[in-house]
Order: C-alpha cells, then sequence, then structure tokens
C-alpha cells in the first residue's frame, strides 16, 4: 500500500534520470539528443526543468532546444527565471513564441518584466495584437482588465442554434480555448451565455436565448482579481464575461486563469504567515531571498526580547527555583504553537470569506473552548510530569494552571489579531503571526512564572 502511494505521488514529477540525461545532452552540445528527450514533456513540465536546473544548463537547453521552443513554455515558467529565459532567446524564437499566446497570457508575462523587456515582446506581436496587450496593461494590475483574454465568442441575442454554428464554422479567429458562446444585445451589453455542448445538442433552430446557462454572471473590468477568483470558485463558473464602466462587453475570464489566482492567493498567504515574503521561490538568488526574511527575522527579536524582558523580572524566582527555567519553554511553545493552529485557521478562513461579522464570535467561543480543552488535557498532564519529574505537587499544579491559561489566550489570540488586522485594512496573513507569537510567549512567561512566584516562594 506504502509504495502504491509513493508511485502515486510521484507520477506526475519529472524524472530524475530524464532530467540528467537532458543536462548531459545539454552540456555535450548533442541538439538531436535533447529534442529526442524533451519531445515528450508538456510545456509545463519543460518549465519546471528549466527552473530546476543551474544557470549554465539552464542557458544550454535553451540554446539547443530553441528550434523547437513553444510560446506555452513561456508563460509556464516561474517569474523568478522568466526574465533569464527571454534574455537567452533569440528575438526571432521569442516573436514567434509570443504569437502564439493568448493576450491574457502575454499580459502575464508582460507585467513581471522590466521596460526594455516588455518592449521587445510588445514588438514582436502584430499592431492589433500589440494594441490590445497595450489596452490591458492600462487596467490596474490585480484587476480583472488584467485577467481577462481578449479573444472572444459572441453574437446577437436572436440567434438561433444554426446561426451560432455556420459562425463559428466560418470564423478564422477563434481562441484556442472557449466553453461559452457569449449573447449581447445590439449595444454589445452581455445578456446571457450558452455553453458549447448546448449549441451541439440542440436542433438547428433552437432560439439560443432559450438555453442560456443560469450560471451568468458578469465581471467588471475594475474588478479585483481576488473577488473574481472567489467568484468563479463560489459559483462554479468556467468562464464569465468582462464588461467596461458602461457594461459593454470588454473580454473573458476563463477558469484556468480564476484558479491561477486562487491558488497565487494561498501560496502568498502561507509565504506571509511563515515571513519569508509572497512572491519566494527556489530560483531566487541567495543576496533576494535574504533581504526578504531579514526584516521578520528582526521582528521576530523584538517579540523575543520582550518575552525575555519578562523573565528578567522574574529572575530571582528562577534563581531559587531551577527548575521554572526547565518547563517555562514547555508552556511558551504549547502555546506558541496552539496559537499558530487557530491562526491559521483564522487566516484561511478569512481568505475565503468564510470567517465573517456573522460568525467571527462563534468561531472565537470555539478556538478558545477548544484551547480550555487542550489546556486541561496538558495540564494533566504537565502536572503529572512536574510532580515525578521535580517530586513536587505544588509546582506540577503550577505549570497545569499556566498550560490552561496560556492555551485559552493563545486560541482568543489566533482568532482576535487577524480578524482585528483586516477591519484595520491591515493584511492578515503578513502581521498575524509576530502579534500571536509575542503574546503567547509574554502570556506563557506571566502565568507560569508568575503563579510560580507567587505559589513557591
Amino acid at each position: 500500500m506504502g509504495d502504491d502511494t509513493l508511485i502515486e505521488e510521484d507520477r506526475y514529477e519529472l524524472d530524475k534520470a530524464t532530467v540528467a540525461a537532458i543536462v548531459e545532452a545539454a552540456e555535450a552540445g548533442a541538439a538531436d539528443r535533447l529534442a529526442e528527450l524533451m519531445q515528450p514533456l508538456h510545456a509545463a513540465d519543460i518549465a519546471d526543468l528549466l527552473e530546476q536546473v543551474d544557470d549554465e544548463p539552464r542557458a544550454a537547453i535553451l540554446r539547443l532546444f530553441e528550434p523547437e521552443f513553444d510560446g506555452e513554455i513561456l508563460s509556464e515558467i516561474d517569474d523568478s527565471i522568466r526574465d533569464q529565459v527571454i534574455e537567452t532567446l533569440s528575438p526571432e524564437t521569442l516573436s514567434e513564441a509570443v504569437r502564439e499566446l493568448d493576450s491574457d497570457d502575454v499580459v502575464d508575462i508582460l507585467e513581471d518584466l522590466e521596460a526594455p523587456q516588455q518592449e521587445v515582446i510588445l514588438e514582436a506581436l502584430e499592431d492589433e495584437d500589440r494594441a490590445i496587450v497595450e489596452q490591458a496593461l492600462a487596467y490596474p494590475e490585480v484587476s480583472a482588465g488584467r485577467l481577462m483574454q481578449r479573444e472572444i465568442v459572441a453574437g446577437p441575442a436572436h440567434w438561433t442554434v444554426g446561426e451560432a454554428i455556420d459562425y463559428l464554422r466560418a470564423r478564422e479567429d477563434l481562441p484556442e480555448d472557449f466553453y461559452h458562446m457569449i449573447l449581447v444585445d445590439p449595444r454589445y451589453r452581455p445578456v446571457g451565455y450558452v455553453t458549447l455542448g448546448k449549441i451541439l445538442g440542440h436542433p438547428r433552430d433552437q432560439k439560443l436565448a432559450e438555453i442560456t446557462e443560469d450560471s451568468f454572471r458578469t465581471i467588471e473590468a475594475m474588478e479585483d482579481e481576488a473577488e473574481v477568483a472567489y467568484a468563479f470558485n463560489q459559483y462554479h463558473l468556467i468562464s464569465a464575461p468582462v464588461v467596461d464602466e458602461n457594461g459593454r462587453l470588454v473580454g473573458v475570464i476563463t477558469i484556468d486563469d480564476a484558479m491561477a489566482v486562487l491558488d497565487e492567493e494561498a501560496e502568498e498567504d502561507i509565504l506571509r504567515l511563515a515571513g519569508v515574503g509572497e512572491e519566494s521561490s527556489l530560483a531566487d538568488k541567495v543576496i533576494a531571498t535574504t533581504r526578504r526574511r531579514f526584516p521578520w527575522l528582526a521582528v521576530n527579536l523584538v517579540t523575543a526580547v520582550l518575552a525575555s524582558l519578562v523573565i528578567a523580572i522574574y529572575e530571582d524566582a528562577i534563581a531559587q527555583i531551577v527548575a521554572l527555567a526547565v518547563l517555562m519553554p514547555i508552556v511558551a511553545s504549547m502555546g506558541g504553537n496552539a496559537g499558530t493552529q487557530s491562526l491559521t485557521v483564522a487566516v484561511r478562513a478569512i481568505a475565503t470569506k468564510d470567517l465573517t461579522g456573522a460568525n467571527v464570535w462563534r468561531v472565537i467561543r470555539r478556538e478558545v473552548l477548544v484551547g480550555l480543552v487542550n489546556g486541561v488535557l496538558f495540564a494533566v498532564v504537565m502536572g503529572i510530569v512536574g510532580m515525578i519529574w521535580f517530586g513536587s505537587a505544588v509546582l506540577g499544579g503550577v505549570i497545569a494552571a499556566a498550560m490552561v491559561i496560556n492555551l485559552v489566550v493563545a486560541g482568543l489570540a489566533g482568532t482576535v489579531i487577524p480578524v482585528a488586522l483586516v477591519r484595520l485594512r491591515i493584511d492578515p496573513a503578513l502581521a498575524s503571526g509576530a502579534f500571536v507569537t509575542t503574546v503567547t510567549d509574554v502570556v506563557g512567561f506571566f502565568a507560569f512564572l508568575g503563579l510560580a512566584a507567587a505559589i513557591l516562594l
């Protein structure tokens, strides 16, 4: 069972032997062998390969594989190395690659590049495509206007299935992937859409307006892309038309783009909670990685100093009862872990809009009660440990009481702090961790050392 599970987990990973063979072929200059090895790979796998190897093998692979380089590879490559790939490719190869992409993919590539590299790609586009991309770049960076593609399949609302099919067959510039025909009124405002399956499954004289989807809804071009992704996930959308301020159709967003945003949002939350920056990548250089992590380590240093100040208040008690120094890290550690658990759940629930003003107090109450129950359970364990280890029932009682107090506070802080930060318009994923850690450390040391000093001395 274990071996089968391992195989299932690894089946979509790049084979190590294949990667090694490709690198070896590139370093040997064996273009035919390299092409043979890479030909079966999907564009996403080739992008993964380029991300995994070092700079020199990557450049060698690109030089030899350049005649077969596909635009889809460029859209799949991580932002951290995309500029290096673009610099390595010849202008001719780059031009051909970007011409194969939909407008939304070209925009996604351009928005992370410096101006000179943007100009190189824009010059490679046809005049009409360049105008479309430049219009999309005029929208705010995280808006639906940036996310949408301009390749639209639309028709009048009065058409029949037969007229739609004839139109689709006659049109030579259909998008490579689309899911709906959007129905528009005379002012080019979307009024509904019909799936391709329904178009193909109904008689030619069937009115399109009679077989539209109930899921139809429009997205405003200035709407935040995170809200767009939420709408796709919440309402199970496959695609959605994008409208301007006058309600006119200007583009369409498809599910693959919306799910990419959801994935990015989740990744950013995880990275922010860990304090490593929202754009960290395995391909990042040492200096860049150090620069992103240093500020958060500095914040943690401040919180550690605050906790140390609490310890300093009770240094006389610690000097008299050495056991306190042995046990106090346990209280703080348990509180920190419990706070992180509540914090993670709360931040994710806020991001998915599951935690709202309507249920916030119920969630806070639940987390506090969970902290209380866990605190009592671990208090019993640590009380027994304290008695057996140090032969003192009173010391066992002190650490048990401190454990209950800190885990209750951890549950409270892990939920209340991110909610409060949202009210202050501060990203909870970015700032909650430091606050929760500080609270659990300070409260843990105060509770344990304060009770010990009051009872044992």
